[in-house]
């Protein structure tokens, strides 16, 4: 049974985070109006009204209390102190008039400015979501977490650990030290900071284009026991056949063309062992929550995403079974979709 103490303090620090997060969004919103660079756009589609998306997002929260409350999922928090939560806060804010301009003008080029493109697909070299350097600046690195937070209220980390819940039952039983996961596009290493606190003896794998992001997640780690961070294509993974026992990708297909998707749901396919498991999540698509497909419409109007509206209506399931998976589940939440699949047995 839960602790009530425990349940209570996971509680307000949640509502700590909602209440941070929502003011630096608000923030965000008045800097834009100031500005006159706020992005107008009225939806044809149904989209939610402000109170019901912050009581999903509680509802997301709740979730995520009751989890760490079962065992089921590390306390959740970003790993900053909050001195430096400030500082990146402070930074966010001050690279924002020149977002905003870029996106006004829009410009999705910074990325140039950064160098080290060679070798790079097209498609990576542009700034998503028109983030000052793309994903290839250190300062990008630093600002992308309470860049997306911000954007999310604070539930960019609470969908992203629905990842846990698969992971969990698929480790029932299971020796974690014998246990080998990849996850593909591994950013700035939130999501595995979360599995390494979950599972210290599992083998642990971050695969990412960016070596400014592979360098935020080796620091994020901190002084828990490593894991091996990559530096490659998720096209074609750095690892052998049949290697890995768990796969996971998270919020990186909706930054693909539809051919890449494609040879990343292959690639993940070719690395697991027979068996072994595939956690997938990303945002919503068309359909899935049919009163929210205004939310679906407007942000790649909002936001440089240029495969997004390709991704809101593609095929996941589909392409995942093309790739030779199977699927076991999927279910939303708030505004993230999870496609659980596995390998069939040799």
């Amino acid at each position: 049974m839960a602790n009530p103490i425990d349940m209570g303090l996971q509680g307000a620090a949640q509502a700590a985070r909602l209440g941070w997060y929502l003011s630096l969004n608000r923030l965000v919103g008045w800097q834009s109006e100031r500005l006159g660079l706020r992005p107008r756009y009225t939806p044809q589609r149904p989209a939610p009204s402000e109170r019901e998306i912050l009581a999903d997002l509680v509802t997301l929260f709740r979730r995520d209390t009751e989890a760490v409350a079962a065992g089921l999922f590390p306390a959740l928090g970003d790993g900053l102190g909050p001195v430096e939560a400030v500082r990146r806060a402070q930074a966010m804010l001050a690279d924002l008039p020149g977002a905003l301009q870029r996106r006004a003008d829009a410009d999705a080029g910074t990325v140039r400015d950064v160098g080290g493109l060679d070798g790079l697909p097209d498609y990576y070299t542009q700034d998503f979501h028109y983030q000052t350097g793309g994903y290839l600046s250190s300062e990008s690195a630093r600002l992308y977490d309470v860049q997306v937070e911000t954007l999310f209220l604070g539930g960019a980390a609470p969908m992203r650990r629905e990842a846990l819940r698969p992971i969990a039952d698929f480790m029932a039983g299971r020796d974690q030290r014998r246990i080998s996961l990849v996850d593909v596009a591994c950013g700035t290493g939130r999501f595995l900071r979360d599995v390494r606190r979950a599972y210290p003896a599992m083998q642990l794998t971050g695969v990412d284009l960016s070596e400014s992001y592979l360098a935020e997640a080796r620091r994020h780690m901190g002084t828990r026991r490593p894991a091996a961070f990559l530096s490659g294509n998720a096209e074609a993974l750095p690892l052998p056949d049949a290697s890995q026992d768990i796969a996971t990708t998270i919020f990186l297909f909706h930054e693909l063309p539809p051919e890449a998707r494609r040879a990343v749901a292959r690639e993940m396919a070719r690395v697991l062992k027979p068996g072994g498991l595939m956690v997938f999540v990303d945002s919503l698509q068309m359909g899935d929550r049919p009163d929210w497909d205004g939310l679906i419409e407007a942000f790649p109007v909002r936001f440089h995403e240029p495969y997004y509206e390709g991704y809101a209506i593609d095929g996941l399931e589909d392409m995942f079974e093309a790739a030779g998976l199977t699927l076991q589940a999927r279910w939303t939440s708030f505004l993230a979709k999870v496609i659980v699949c596995r390998k069939p047995p040799a």
